[in-house]
């Protein structure tokens, strides 16, 4: 919640599509007293019909273009939300415009266009620049981070995750978009959807010193590898797997879980959006489950964070040099896939260790946020 007397953030939408109907604008909604939209655009005339259509912004606030929008004096901040490939330039445009920039994912199609992101924070300090990511944000995965800065599995020394979906186009998904099928970004969908993966690796296990990457490519509805197995090798010594496979054909039922197996205990991160789960086992053969139901995955969150950059002068933990880490992470494992070479993973300047994220002026994880937690305990002794 924004401090009494502050007004909310006039912000811009540069883009509307698919984003920002599924993920943004349910979060927005929620956030009246943190931001107002003064503007908005996007190439596609239906896009802002379907967007005023179900958000109720007037339609009179459409902008031609996003030179327009960006030369507007009623705009303190943008949501940019394009394809990929025109994140960079579309965030250089807003921050020289004098905006503060809340970015899509990745930072960046490749490594190279990777550090112009960094570069392109670093000329801008007097500007809150981040790039979203969801899963730094996301009530499970905080508290299972919790769990482990508190030593609930003593030292984690393996992860194992397992990731195998079928991704063939949809209509009214991410699938169906035309510019994921051909992408024009190394990695393909392991940059696009993986760095969420890696997100989530990085936040709970740390920072990755070495990667062995091998990829496949057995889907003929996107040009692109289709299968990624990494091996890591983590700067606090533990070892991990990691393997996602986006399938043409269906797939059996699987249990995607993330196993992190520590010297005192086991944690297992599984479930979906509708209700995730976190499971502590421990060495006396006790478990202990949080179920997590009606949390939105973090979407508020993070643009929470950003309110609080903006409005108070926080840092946040969204940075564009946390997202370059995540990103690359996929750029190594490509790397060392076409050198079949195992590759260091260099430090990202600005990045290190994910922070935890909690509520501004909070000590708990989950104040102000929506969503049911239920505990419970059981046994799997024989």
């Amino acid at each position: 919640m924004a401090a009494p007397g502050i007004p909310p953030i006039r912000l811009g939408l540069i883009g509307t599509g698919l984003a920002v109907e599924k993920l943004h604008w349910p979060a927005l909604r929620g956030l009246a007293d943190r931001y107002t939209v003064t503007a908005f655009t996007d190439p596609s005339d239906e896009q802002c019909r379907r967007f005023t259509g179900y958000s109720g912004v007037d339609p009179a606030l459409a902008t031609a273009g996003r030179a327009a929008l960006l030369a507007r004096d009623d705009v303190d901040a943008v949501l940019v939300s394009v394809p990929i490939p025109h994140l960079y330039e579309v965030a250089r445009d807003a921050l020289a415009a004098g905006k503060d920039v809340f970015c899509e994912k990745p930072a960046g199609v490749d490594a190279q266009q990777a550090a112009a992101f960094l570069a392109l924070a670093a000329g801008h300090p007097d500007r809150t620049f981040v790039v979203g990511e969801n899963h730094f944000y996301r009530d499970d995965l905080r508290y299972a981070r919790a769990l482990l800065d508190d030593g609930a599995i003593g030292r984690l020394h393996l992860m194992a995750w397992r990731h195998a979906v079928r991704s063939v186009p949809r209509p009214g998904n991410f699938t169906a978009t035309p510019w994921r099928h051909r992408p024009q970004y190394r990695g393909g969908v392991h940059l696009d959807a993986g760095v969420h993966h890696i997100a989530q690796i990085r936040l709970l296990c740390g920072d990755i010193a070495w990667v062995h990457g091998a990829v496949q490519t057995a889907n003929s509805t996107i040009d692109a590898p289709s299968d990624l197995t990494l091996n890591l090798v983590f700067a606090g010594g533990a070892i991990g797997n990691y393997t996602a496979s986006y399938a043409e054909i269906p797939v059996p039922p699987e249990p995607n879980e993330m196993r992190l197996y520590g010297t005192e205990g086991v944690l297992v991160l599984a479930g979906s959006e509708a209700e995730r789960r976190v499971t502590r086992s421990s060495s006396d053969a006790t478990t202990h489950t949080t179920v997590f139901r009606g949390i939105d995955n973090g979407y508020r969150a993070e643009l929470v964070d950003f309110a609080d950059a903006v409005q108070f002068g926080a840092r946040p933990t969204g940075s564009v040099a946390q997202s370059v880490a995540n990103a690359m992470v996929v750029q190594r494992a490509f790397d060392s896939a076409e050198r079949a070479a195992v590759l260091a993973l260099g430090r990202v300047p600005g990045a290190g260790p994910v922070p935890l994220w909690r509520p501004r002026g909070s000590t708990g994880l989950f104040d102000g946020l929506p969503g049911q937690r239920i505990s419970s305990s059981a046994s799997f002794a024989a």
